[in-house]
C-alpha cells in the first residue's frame, strides 16, 4: 500500500488520488494527515507537502490548487519535461511538477469555469484552452504523466507493482438525421424536392433505391464481424430548429429504428440543441427515447457537443444519466480534458465528486470533414494517429461517426470504405 501524506486533506486531493492510484495504477493507497503515523509507515509513501519528513520518502511539493475552495485564474507556466509539457513546477521534489494539481486542473475542466470566449455555436471555444495554446491538445497528456509517475515511484520503491488499464476501442454513433428522405413526411419531402429536385429522392420514396443516409445494415455486419459493442445516440427532438433537423420520433420508421437498435446495442440520448439548459425538454426527450426503446436510458451525448459547466452535467444527473460521452470538442479533434480514460466528473461549483462518469472522445467525423477540411484518406491517417496515442496511453479510443457519413451520399464518398479499413486495423 502507498501512504500519501498531506498537511490537510481536501475533496480535490481525494478525487485526483482516486483517479491516479485506483483507476489508472490499480494500487492500494491511503491518504493521511497524521505525520507521525506517516513516519512510522513501513512501506512506499509519498510526502505531498512542503514539510521535510525523511529521505526514504518520495516527495512532491504541493501547489495550492487542491487546497483552495474558490475558482480563480491560475498562474500557469508550461515547461518541457523529458518528453512532454507540464506545469505547476516545484523545486525540491522527486517529481518535476505537482502532477496531482496539474491533472486535477485538466480533468476538472477548471478553465471552463473561468470567464471565456464562445465559438459561433455558443460553446466553450477550444482556442481558449491551455491544451490548444500550448500545443498538447492532440495528446492524452494526463495518461503519459501518470506513466512517468509510475516509473519514478517504481525506481524509488522497487517492490511496487502497477497494473494499467487495458486499451479499449469504443465505436459510437450520433443519429442526428436517420434518413435523407425516408420518414420525413409529405410536406418535408415536397419542400425538399422543390428546393433541390432529385430523381434519387423519388426512387428512394417509391422503394427503388436505398436512402443515402441508411448505413445501419452495413454497421450491423461490421460490428458482428469484428465483435464490437457500439453505442448509438438518438436525437429525438419533437420540433425542428436550425440545428435539430431529425426525423420526428413519432414517425413509425424512426420508432422502429430505435426499437431495433435498443434490442441489439446500448443506446443513449442525444439531447437536442433546443433542450440545452432546459431541463424539462431533456426530460421529455429522455422519456420518448425510453418509450421507443422500451428500456431505461442512462447514457447521453450533447448534440453539437453543446455543454456548459456545471449546468449541463447537473441537469443530466438530475435526470438519472450515469454516463456521458460529450467530453470532447465539436470544433476540432483531440483530448478536451487531456486524458484518454473515463473519469468521474468533479463539480467545481459544489466541490464534490459526482457519480457521473465521463467518457472522452478524441475523434469525430464531422470535425475532420467540416472543421479540418480533411478528405477520407486524410481522416484515416488522423484516426490511426489517435488510435496509436490511446494505445500508448493504455486508454480508450472513442470515435464518433454519423450514419450519413457511412451511407451512399456522394458528399461523403470514400468515408464508408475508410471506416471499414480502419476497423480492420483493430484485429
Amino acid at each position: 500500500m502507498i501512504l500519501i501524506y498531506s498537511d490537510i486533506s481536501s475533496s480535490r486531493l481525494q478525487y485526483i488520488c482516486q483517479f491516479i492510484f485506483k483507476e489508472q495504477l490499480s494500487v492500494t493507497y491511503s491518504l493521511t494527515i497524521d505525520k507521525e503515523g506517516f513516519k512510522n509507515h513501513d512501506g512506499p509513501k509519498i510526502n505531498y507537502s512542503d514539510s521535510v519528513i525523511e529521505k526514504s520518502t518520495f516527495t512532491i511539493r504541493n501547489h495550492a490548487l487542491l487546497f483552495e475552495d474558490d475558482i480563480k485564474k491560475q498562474s500557469i507556466e508550461c515547461f518541457e519535461t523529458d518528453e512532454y509539457k507540464a506545469f505547476f513546477k516545484t523545486a525540491g521534489s522527486d517529481f518535476p511538477f505537482d502532477i496531482f494539481a496539474a491533472s486535477f486542473y485538466l480533468l476538472s475542466r477548471y478553465e471552463e469555469y473561468l470567464p471565456h470566449g464562445l465559438d459561433m455555436y455558443g460553446r466553450y471555444a477550444h482556442e481558449n484552452s491551455l491544451a490548444h495554446n500550448e500545443g498538447f491538445l492532440n495528446i492524452p497528456l494526463v495518461n503519459f504523466w501518470i506513466k512517468d509517475l509510475a516509473k519514478a515511484l517504481k525506481t524509488f520503491f522497487p517492490e511496487l507493482n502497477f497494473q494499467f488499464p487495458d486499451f479499449k476501442f469504443l465505436p459510437t454513433y450520433d443519429i442526428d438525421i436517420a434518413w435523407s428522405y425516408k420518414s420525413k413526411g409529405l410536406l418535408r419531402n415536397v419542400g425538399g424536392f422543390l428546393q433541390s429536385p432529385s430523381v434519387n429522392r423519388i426512387k428512394v420514396l417509391i422503394g427503388l433505391d436505398k436512402d443515402p443516409f441508411d448505413s445501419y445494415l452495413f454497421l450491423d455486419a461490421l460490428h458482428k464481424k469484428n465483435k464490437l459493442a457500439p453505442v448509438y445516440f438518438f436525437l429525438v427532438a419533437t420540433w425542428g430548429s436550425v440545428y435539430d433537423k431529425n426525423i420526428s420520433p413519432y414517425a413509425r420508421g424512426m420508432w422502429q429504428l430505435i426499437r431495433r437498435h435498443a434490442k441489439k446495442y446500448t443506446i443513449g440520448l442525444h439531447p437536442s440543441w433546443k433542450s440545452n439548459d432546459q431541463l424539462a425538454i431533456v426530460k421529455k426527450e429522455k422519456k420518448i427515447l425510453e418509450t421507443a426503446g422500451n428500456l431505461s436510458i442512462s447514457a447521453s451525448r450533447q448534440h453539437y457537443i453543446k455543454l456548459s459547466l456545471p449546468n449541463t452535467f447537473e441537469n443530466l444527473i438530475e435526470l438519472g444519466i450515469t454516463d456521458d460521452y460529450s467530453m470532447g470538442y465539436g470544433s476540432i479533434n483531440g483530448f478536451r480534458a487531456s486524458v484518454a480514460s473515463p473519469f468521474y466528473w468533479y463539480n467545481l461549483k459544489t466541490g464534490k465528486i459526482s457519480a457521473l462518469r465521463l467518457h472522452p472522445f478524441c475523434f469525430m467525423d464531422a470535425n475532420s470533414f467540416y472543421e479540418e477540411k480533411l478528405n477520407a484518406a486524410e481522416a484515416y491517417a488522423e484516426m490511426i494517429y489517435y488510435l496509436q496515442a490511446c494505445k500508448k496511453a493504455n486508454g480508450a479510443f472513442i470515435s464518433i461517426f454519423h450514419n450519413n457519413f457511412l451511407g451512399t451520399d456522394k458528399q461523403f464518398a470514400g468515408w464508408k470504405e475508410m471506416y471499414e479499413k480502419f476497423i480492420s486495423q483493430l484485429l
